[in-house]
Formats: C-alpha cells, structure tokens, sequence
C-alpha cells in the first residue's frame, strides 16, 4: 500500500505529509501540556523538582521508550540517522548546547516552545522565532558558516558505534526499551505525585510519541522507496531555516518531512489554542524588553547548528535513538539555562538592594 501511495504521489509529497501529521499531533499536545524545556530547567535552577520538570520528563521518556520498542519489535530502523551515522562533534554539543541553554531563558523558550507561542497569538515569540531561524541559516551557509565550521571540528567522533551511546553501554534494543519503559512508568508516578491532571501527563507523553512516530514514518518510507530517504523525527531549527527559505527564495517549494512538520506544528498548536480558547495576542512591553530576546534568539539560532539541533531535535530526537552527542548537548543546555537563570535570580537581587 505504501510503495503504491510512493509511485502514486511521490517520495517529497508523502513525506511531506507525514511531517504534517506528525506537527499536527506535537503542536496540539505541545500547547495542552506546556511543554517547554526552559520552564522545566528555570524550575529545577530555583530549587524545585515540580510540574514542570515532570512534563519535559514524561515527554522524553515517552520518545524513548516508543521510539527503542519499535526498534525492538522490528517495525523500522533508526541506524542510517544522522544522529547515529554520520560524524558528530562533541565541541559543537557542548559549545553549542551551552549557547542554547543560555538563548532559550533569554528568550523565554527554546524553538519549539516559541512556534507554539507564535501559533497562540504570541507575537514577541513569533518574531524572536524569526531571528533563531535567520541566524540559523546564516550559521549553516553564511556569515557565520566558517566560525560554526570552526568550533565543530574541534572534537569529533566518528559515525557508528561512536555515536551510540546503547552500543558503549552494552545495551541492545529490547534492554534499553525496558529501560526507558521504566523510566517512563517512574516519571508518570513523578508526575501525579506533583498534583498533574491526567489530560497534561497524557500530552506530555503524546508530545513525546510524536517523536517516535517521526522517526517510525520517515524510517518506514525509507524502507519502502526506491529513493534516497532521510530517516528524522521531530526538529524545529533545520527545518524552520528550510521553510522560510522555501517561502522568501524559490518559486516553488521543495516538499519534505520538515516543510510539513513546521506549519503542522503551527497549526496544530493554533487550534488547540482557539478550541481552548487560550488564543491571544501579546506583544513586547516594560517588562519583556525585545533587546533580551534578540541576544537569546542569536545564542539559539549558532547554539542549535553547533549542537546538531534545538532542545527537542538535538535533546529528546537524538535521545529517543541513544545518540551520544545528542546527550551532550541537552545536558550542556541544562547547564546553560540553569547557570543563566541564577546568574539572572542575582542580578535582580543587587538592583533590588541598590533602589
């Protein structure tokens, strides 16, 4: 059935539709369940294991224990993935991780949390998604190419075993899906022990099924085309850069996995907002001053293409297939964010004292 839809439509437009299905069902769970890495980090630097730090959890757990039992049961194969195969940088992880971290708490959300933002009305994280996604280009063909280049290669490892952090550990597919599967029973009890409803556990885990069923469609057609097909799942900066790129550069767009992911996304996460009836528009005021946000946009945008992705692309895709360098990179975010906001929680205070 799915080689016929293959011939039938073509490779770029299926893809490009299961990058749609996939964004509708992580945008709309995204926006019921708060998603957001840099709530959950702010949370956790203030001293406290909350609501916030269950949902990120939930959510990465989720993609890992989906994502490693359809490794395990042989429903697709996740080894050909960027992640995995090629070659990875260690530096660009933990340089680039730590300029996310820092990006995302200026920024008041990392990318996926500020394309949900925008879909709800939100026009300061509409327009601070704009400059993660300018910068991001221009780190990946631009100006600022040679610098991210640079930094890079500093420390690389090769694709394969290197890059697979269940290989060093010994752990074959079934082991680390009865892992993660543990760890995902762990977290929901974490969760309703934090006084979550039902309905934000429950989308936590879909964000993070989502996930898994980015890298179960990509990986299926792969299987199934005739075509060289990249097997991904669910990143906002790549495929952000490459829609608006689409939309301001070319004349007709080039479908793929990502073009459908990001307005699906968006959609998905608007609709949620209106049938909730949380849809409203704000701006940037006394209290949200555009300056901290565009320093936080720029550190994102270099941050993600140095670290192989943003906090969900590089932090919870790359970890649902136990990618080495993806772990390197979330935990450098972590690192950052937390620094940033108790470096902020001080700076507050000395002007506190000052007035």
């Amino acid at each position: 059935m799915l080689e016929d839809l293959l011939i039938a439509r073509g490779e770029p437009l299926v893809l490009a539709g299961a990058g749609a299905l996939t964004g509708l069902v992580f945008g709309w769970a995204a926006q019921r369940s708060r998603f957001c890495l840099r709530a959950a980090t702010a949370e956790v630097a203030g001293g406290l294991f909350g609501p916030k730090l269950a949902i990120w959890l939930v959510a990465f757990f989720a993609a890992m224990a989906l994502t490693q039992l359809g490794v395990a049961a042989g429903l697709f194969d996740v080894s050909s993935t960027r992640q995995l195969a090629a070659e990875g940088s260690v530096s660009g992880a933990l340089i680039g991780g730590l300029m996310f971290g820092v990006g995302m708490i200026l920024a008041r959300g990392c990318a996926s949390r500020l394309l949900v933002l925008s879909a709800t009305g939100n026009l300061r994280a509409l327009i601070t998604g704009l400059v993660v996604t300018l910068v991001a280009q221009a780190s990946y063909t631009g100006l600022l190419a040679p610098a991210r280049e640079w930094v890079s290669a500093l420390w690389t490892v090769p694709g394969g075993a290197g890059r697979n952090l269940s290989d060093t550990l010994g752990l074959t597919a079934p082991g680390a899906a009865f892992l993660a599967g543990v760890a995902l029973l762990a977290v929901v009890g974490f969760a309703a022990r934090r006084k979550l409803s039902a309905g934000v556990i429950l989308g936590a885990g879909v964000v993070g099924a989502a996930v898994a069923m980015g890298w179960a469609l990509t990986a299926t057609i792969a299987a199934s085309s005739f075509e060289i097909v990249p097997v991904s799942s669910v990143t906002f900066t790549g495929p952000a850069t490459d829609t608006l790129m689409a939309l301001v550069t070319q004349r007709s767009v080039v479908l793929s996995f990502g073009i459908g992911l990001v307005p699906g996304v968006f959609v998905g996460a608007a609709a949620a907002a209106l049938a909730f009836g949380e849809w409203k528009l704000e701006r940037f005021g006394a209290d949200t001053p555009m300056e901290r946000y565009l320093v936080g946009a720029v550190l994102m945008g270099f941050g993600a293409m140095l670290a192989g992705g943003c906090a969900v692309g590089a932090g919870v895709s790359g970890g649902a297939v136990f990618s080495t360098t993806a772990f390197l990179a979330v935990f450098a975010m972590w690192i950052g964010a937390m620094t940033t906001v108790r470096v902020m929680a001080l700076m507050s205070r000395g002007q506190a004292q000052t007035v």
